[in-house]
C-alpha cells in the first residue's frame, strides 16, 4: 500500500511548480513504489463541495507537502485560505509536515501569507527553494528520510533498523526475564537478574536513544514476531522420497522467537529419525540415546539459518528431511568475498545480524568464534558421518546425508537396512505397529498387484491424499514397492513371506 502525498499550495501562483512535482513522484524508479500523489485539481466532478475534498485529503494523507510564496489566495468565510486549512487539517492529524518557501517572494508576499509562514516556522523546520531544481532535490532528502523512518528503506543492517509500529507492548517481559537469567548462568552476564526492562534493551542495543524499538527486538523477545515479520517463520517437511514432492509424511509451519523456532524445527527433524534408547540409570531413571544425526550438529545449522538469514526476504527457513540427507534452505548468503569451502576450516565470524547474534550468544544459542561449522563437521565425524556439504545460489543451503534407512529391530538395536529390503527382526517390529489402514492397503495388494488410488479410496473411504500418504509410509519402509510407472505400473509387497 503506497503512501498518500498531499500537496498544498496557492494553485494558480504555483501550478508549475505543483504539476512538475507529481511529474516527478510518479516518474521516478523508487518514489512511484511508495507515493501516490494527490492534486486537487485532478479531482473529478463530485456533490462533495470543494472543501469537504480538499480537507479529507488532507486528514488523511501521510505527507502534507505544502508551498509558501507571496499570495495568500481564495479566503472563505471566516479570512482563511484553503492552503492553511489544509496545514492545520494535517497538523490537527499528526501528519508528516513538510513545508517548502520560495526565495524571492519577499517583498511581494501578502501580509497575510507572512502570518501564515511565521505561524510554521513557530511550530517545525521548513526549507527554502529557488528553482525547481532545488524543490526537487530537497524533497528528495525528505521523502527518503520518511521513507527510512517507516522502515521502507534502509541503510543498516535490517536487525538494526527501528520497526515503526512497535510499542514496548509487543514484548514479552518474561522472555526478557528467562533471558537474563539464562545469561547469566551461561556466560556470566553482568545485568542483574531484576534489571528495569528499558536498560537491558538499551544494554543491547534493541532500542534506540528515542525508545523506538528496533528490528532485532521483535525477533528475539516479540509476543507475536510474525504480526511484523511473516516470513521469519521456519517450514519443515519431511518427505517419502529423495525430491520435494507431495504427498508428504508430515509438515509442520513453525511460528514464535528465534529461540523457539530453533527449538521447534530440531525437535521436528530428531523425533522424525531412528533412535536408539539404552540401558535406563536405576538411580537416574535417564537412559542414553543415540540418533542417526546428532542432535548438537542438527541444531548448529538450524540455529546459523535461522540467525544469519536475510530477513528482508519474503522467503522463510525451510527444514526438509529426507530418507537419505537433511536439508536446511534460508534466504541469504555468505559474505561478500567468502566460499563454501571457508566454512569447513577456520574462519572469522561476521554475521549480518549483529544485534541478534550477540543475545543468542549469551543465551548459549551460537559461539562467537566462528567455529559452528567446524564443530558440525567434527561432530559427523565422531559419528560416522561425511561432512556437511553448503550450497549458495538463490538461497543458502546446508546437507547433512543421513546414514542409510535405519530401524529399530526387535531387540532395540539399530540396523543398517542394506539393498532396499529390512532385517527380519526389524521386518516383525514393522509388522506389530501397522495400523488399520496398512494392513488393509498390504491386504489389497495381496490380492490384486494392479490395484489402483481410486479402488483402494473406495475400500477404505479415505482421500485420495490419504492414500498416497499412507502408500508413501509404507514405501519409505520397505514393506512395498511400486514396480513401473504410475500408470502401466504395478505394486509388489516386499518378502510377502514375512508379512
Amino acid at each position: 500500500m503506497k503512501f498518500r502525498l498531499f500537496i498544498s499550495s496557492v494553485q494558480k501562483e504555483f501550478a508549475k511548480e505543483r504539476r512538475a512535482i507529481a511529474s516527478y513522484i510518479r516518474k521516478d524508479a523508487v518514489f512511484s513504489k511508495f507515493f501516490e500523489v494527490f492534486l486537487f485539481e485532478e479531482s473529478p466532478a463530485s456533490s462533495v463541495t470543494a472543501q469537504g475534498v480538499y480537507l479529507k485529503e488532507a486528514a488523511q494523507c501521510d505527507v502534507y507537502l505544502g508551498l509558501i510564496g507571496a499570495r495568500y489566495g481564495f479566503e472563505d468565510a471566516q479570512g482563511m485560505s484553503p492552503t492553511e486549512r489544509e496545514y492545520d487539517t494535517a497538523s490537527a492529524e499528526s501528519r508528516c509536515i513538510l513545508v517548502f518557501v520560495k526565495q524571492g517572494t519577499e517583498e511581494k508576499r501578502e501580509a497575510k501569507e507572512a502570518a501564515f509562514l511565521k505561524k510554521v516556522e513557530s511550530e517545525r523546520v521548513r526549507r527554502s527553494f529557488r528553482s525547481m531544481g532545488d524543490l526537487k532535490d530537497t524533497l528528495a532528502v525528505s521523502l527518503v528520510r520518511f521513507l527510512e523512518e517507516k522502515g521502507k528503506i534502509q541503510d543498516k543492517p535490517f536487525d538494526a533498523c527501528i520497526s515503526p509500529e512497535a510499542t514496548m507492548a509487543d514484548l514479552s517481559v518474561r522472555k526478557m526475564r528467562d533471558f537474563v537469567r539464562t545469561a547469566r548462568e551461561l556466560r556470566g552476564f553482568s545485568l542483574p537478574a531484576n534489571v528495569p526492562i528499558p536498560k537491558l534493551l538499551t544494554h543491547l542495543d534493541l532500542i534506540d536513544k528515542n525508545g523506538a524499538i528496533r528490528n532485532a527486538a521483535i525477533l528475539l523477545f516479540g509476543k507475536k514476531p510474525q504480526r511484523y515479520f511473516i516470513s521469519s517463520e521456519v517450514k519443515c517437511a519431511q518427505f517419502y522420497g529423495a525430491e520435494v514432492e507431495k504427498p508428504m509424511a508430515d509438515y509442520k509451519i513453525y511460528k514464535g522467537d528465534v529461540f523457539e523456532l530453533a527449538d521447534q524445527a530440531t525437535y521436528f527433524v530428531m523425533t522424525h529419525i531412528a533412535g536408539r534408547i539404552g540401558t535406563h540409570d536405576g538411580e537416574t531413571g535417564s537412559a542414553p540415546t543415540d540418533f542417526e544425526l546428532p542432535r548438537k550438529a542438527v541444531f548448529e545449522l538450524i540455529v546459523n539459518a535461522i540467525c544469519h538469514r536475510d530477513y528482508a526476504s519474503h522467503a522463510s527457513v525451510q527444514v526438509m528431511l529426507f530418507p537419505d540427507r537433511l536439508e536446511i534452505w534460508n534466504p541469504g548468503s555468505l559474505p561478500r568475498g567468502w566460499t563454501v569451502e571457508m566454512l569447513l576450516r577456520p574462519h572469522t565470524s561476521l554475521p549480518p545480524n549483529e544485534l541478534m547474534a550477540m543475545p543468542m550468544y549469551l543465551k548459549g544459542y551460537i559461539e562467537k568464534m566462528g567455529t559452528g561449522t567446524e564443530d558440525v563437521a567434527k561432530l559427523c565425524a565422531k559419528n560416522g558421518l561425511s561432512a556437511p556439504s553448503f550450497a549458495e545460489g538463490v538461497d543458502f543451503r546446508a546437507v547433512l546425508k543421513r546414514k542409510p534407512l535405519v530401524g529399530v529391530s526387535a531387540n532395540g538395536d539399530l540396523k543398517n537396512v542394506a539393498g532396499g529390503g529390512l532385517k527380519s527382526g526389524l521386518k516383525s517390529s514393522l509388522k506389530r505397529n501397522l495400523n488399520a489402514t496398512d494392513r488393509i492397503i498390504i491386504a489389497e495388494i495381496g490380492k490384486n498387484h494392479l490395484v489402483t488410488i481410486p479402488q483402494l479410496q473406495e475400500r477404505l473411504s479415505l482421500s485420495r491424499n490419504g492414500i498416497k500418504k499412507a502408500l508413501g509410509r509404507l514405501r519409505v519402509v520397505g514393506l512395498i514397492r511400486r514396480v513401473g510407472p504410475d500408470k502401466g505400473g504395478h505394486w509388489e509387497i516386499v518378502g510377502e513371506g514375512e508379512i
